[in-house]
């Protein structure tokens, strides 16, 4: 009988212990500075045949130099449809605020790791980026992203 007993209340305590948890999550969540956060649309357009350079070059340096510069990373996407999805990479990225992604920009832009790595991806088979389109959003109030 004790046995059963604390069994119950180990599991109603594990309960108590997921949903308390879950609450500070979202809360730590909400209470995050939404204030002047801007998030940053970019689409690559890549030459013929080098969005796979582009891709490792992300995953392997560019986002944690992004980070080091104090951007966030969000999301990246590839088009499921042809020609883009041969040539196209698009992100979002955020910014404290748009004067911050101005500076962060620049930094990023001087970095010596970012320019060792930029030289090196490019060195196998040249320029990878054609074209870069950027937008500035802010997130609405009924975004779940803020």
């Amino acid at each position: 009988m004790l046995q059963q007993s604390w069994a119950k209340f180990s599991w109603a305590m594990l309960a108590v212990g997921l949903v308390l948890g879950a609450s500070l999550q979202w809360a730590r969540a909400a209470d995050a500075p939404a204030a002047g956060r801007v998030f940053e649309l970019r689409t690559y357009h890549t030459f013929p045949g080098r969005l796979d350079a582009l891709h490792k070059r992300f995953r392997e340096h560019t986002m944690k130099i992004f980070e080091k510069h104090g951007m966030t990373n969000v999301a990246y996407w590839t088009p499921q449809d042809s020609p883009a999805k041969e040539t196209t990479l698009i992100y979002v990225i955020s910014h404290a605020s748009r004067e911050a992604a101005k500076a962060n920009w620049a930094a990023f832009g001087a970095d010596p790791e970012w320019k060792k790595v930029a030289a090196a991806s490019e060195a196998d088979g040249g320029k990878i980026v054609e074209k870069v389109e950027s937008v500035f959003m802010d997130a609405t109030d009924y975004s779940p992203v803020k």
